[in-house]
């Protein structure tokens, strides 16, 4: 973990004047949107916790998310009642609800999240979940289901139908279905900027982690990353000219965020890091990447869901989605094994392991995916 003591300046007198040093913020309150690269962003907080013995606010009993679609509430945490205000990192699926988060997370904890264009939002949601959403599932298509939306998209279905539109809106706890009022967004978007202290752009993510390593004070270690729950590009359906800007009105509540925050994010660029130092550590992060997955990876790259040799770091499959995995190189010392099998590891398994690291006395999460296998086959030991 950081801690600066001097300035680098061009000033020489500058040079000598110790300042504040920069402490490693611990306590951070990570919204976890949908289809915005956040699994690759929890990994991230997870292993974090993990290295610095931090304490995580897990789903209760077999929940995998936080009561998600309901608006969060405290007891959906394991244990509050015990640990109370006590958590230093939660990451996992909420909806967000200021004043029942607070309750779980201390004063002075930090609040981030990632939003993405809902252009290709949209198709990735159509995609990953086609079988699940009425709106999507009777469509052929995603340019015939934004041919004419309301035809698919039924109100009285709308908790069914959350991700069919204005999803981010959703998760920040927002009516998805609400009128797009001029002054209803400005007080949605002012709220929102009370109550996070940065937002994240995921179409710039590796810029994103550079921003969330500096505002953070963490190491760029800290940051690295393998890209989890993304999928193969044969999954991938081509949008018109028309259904990309329909998507503008149709998630129109989405859409102002979006470029509400992503004009923030390059202001809190250019403020925090400059963009040629931004270049520079992009670089050194893409580097860093680089030499980890030449050490971890078997095949240099994300594998089809077929091709995972080991199921128990099989992601989780949805909708016609090919959500692709790693092979790990055999052969590897232990300490090597630990840190790779950390950063494949999917969402569902690592909440899975953290609960049983912090939570022994409890019954084991059994998680509901699409394979018999898991509880056989190798994760590391928790012990």
């Amino acid at each position: 973990m950081k801690n600066k003591n001097y300035i680098i300046s061009k000033s020489h007198k500058e040079l000598l004047i110790p300042y504040k040093p920069c402490r490693a913020k611990t306590n951070v309150m990570f919204l976890k949107t949908h289809k915005t690269a956040s699994s690759t962003v929890l990994n991230i907080m997870f292993r974090f916790a993990e290295r610095y013995n931090l304490t995580v606010a897990l789903p209760a009993d077999q929940l995998v998310h936080l009561g998600y679609p309901k608006t969060f509430l405290a007891h959906f945490v394991e244990e509050f009642e015990a640990i109370g205000q006590n958590y230093n990192i939660m990451c996992n699926h909420l909806r967000f609800n200021p004043s029942e988060v607070k309750k779980v997370m201390a004063a002075n904890t930090f609040y981030f999240s990632i939003l993405r264009n809902p252009i290709r939002l949209l198709e990735s949601s159509y995609v990953y979940y086609k079988d699940n959403v009425p709106a999507f599932r009777i469509s052929k298509d995603v340019n015939e289901f934004l041919a004419s939306p309301m035809k698919y998209y039924h109100l009285a279905d709308y908790k069914k139908n959350m991700y069919a539109r204005n999803i981010m809106w959703f998760d920040f706890g927002y009516d998805n279905n609400a009128e797009d009022n001029k002054k209803y967004i400005q007080a949605v978007l002012k709220e929102i900027e009370q109550n996070f202290h940065l937002i994240l752009i995921s179409d710039y993510f590796d810029e994103s982690m550079i921003l969330l390593k500096h505002t953070l004070c963490w190491d760029l270690d800290d940051v690295i990353y393998f890209k989890l729950n993304s999928r193969s590009q044969d999954t991938v359906q081509t949008l018109t000219p028309e259904s990309e800007e329909q998507i503008k009105v149709w998630c129109s509540l989405d859409w102002k965020l979006y470029l509400h925050f992503n004009q923030s994010f390059w202001r809190r660029i250019e403020e925090t890091i400059g963009f040629k130092e931004l270049e520079k550590e992009v670089n050194r992060l893409r580097t860093r990447q680089k030499e980890l997955m030449e050490t971890c990876l078997s095949d240099q790259e994300a594998v089809g869901k077929d091709d995972i040799k080991n199921k128990a770091f099989l992601p989780f499959q949805s909708g016609v989605a090919n959500i692709l995995g790693y092979n790990l190189k055999q052969d590897l010392d232990n300490m090597t094994l630990r840190t790779c099998q950390k950063m494949v590891m999917p969402e569902l398994q690592y909440t899975s392991y953290l609960y049983t690291v912090q939570h022994p006395h409890k019954k084991r999460k059994i998680l509901p995916l699409p394979w018999t296998s898991f509880q056989k086959t190798q994760l590391p030991n928790p012990n």
